[in-house]
């Protein structure tokens, strides 16, 4: 069951809601309220990629600091994958969500899960929309909604039950990234950004090899 790391509003919409449908007799979980909050999660982190000037409440604490570890990452990604992704087309919500698919699908088919990996999941999400920007011209400001979308189904279908188990994003997340009380170890963050660079050059860039990285840290 979902723990209230909700945002007051939407934990309480969503209980308002369950309440609702269980005196109307209809069938439902909450794993309706959990989509919710992830999706809230990836908008809230693809509106901070684009700069995107947001005029509803403000973001969570569990949202500032994904957006503070995700986009760390992407950084790093960007950086370190510059010449590859100059020559890498990204001109539809399609082909984004094509793209996206085949490498998380990927990244994770070995079944590890870990708050590392579904951290890479936001970023590469926001690799991705950045990416969309740049090659459609006059794309629209919801864009970032649909690569939530995407983001958001993936997280639920591929680890929605590991988050339940470890914590979820308050008790599990939290604890691991906030600031003095246990960030990314510097080695997981080198492997997932590798793992990452390894999956793009397999399926897009094959003849091409990857320069030496350089040391990655969080701060």
């Amino acid at each position: 069951m979902i723990t209230p790391s909700l945002s007051s509003h939407l934990w309480l919409s969503c209980l308002f809601d369950w309440t609702w449908q269980l005196q109307s007799a209809l069938p439902r979980t909450m794993t309706d309220c959990e989509f919710m909050y992830i999706h809230s999660l990836a908008e809230d982190y693809l509106q901070y990629v684009l700069k995107v000037p947001t005029f509803e409440s403000a973001p969570s604490k569990t949202s500032r600091v994904l957006q503070r570890v995700a986009s760390s990452v992407q950084k790093e990604v960007e950086k370190n994958l510059k010449l590859y992704l100059d020559d890498f087309d990204v001109r539809s919500i399609d082909t984004a969500r094509t793209i996206f698919n085949q490498v998380m699908e990927k990244e994770f088919e070995d079944g590890i899960i870990n708050w590392g990996r579904i951290v890479t999941v936001f970023a590469f999400g926001g690799v991705l929309l950045k990416k969309l920007a740049q090659e459609q011209i006059g794309l629209d400001v919801g864009a970032y909604k649909q690569v939530s979308n995407f983001v958001a189904e993936f997280i639920m279908n591929n680890t929605a039950e590991w988050i339940r188990q470890n914590g979820g994003w308050e008790d599990g997340f939290m604890k691991k990234f906030e600031p003095k009380s246990g960030w990314v170890t510097f080695l997981e963050t080198i492997g997932q950004i590798w793992e990452m660079l390894f999956l793009l050059k397999q399926h897009y860039w094959p003849e091409r090899t990857l320069a030496p990285s350089t040391m990655v840290t969080i701060t």
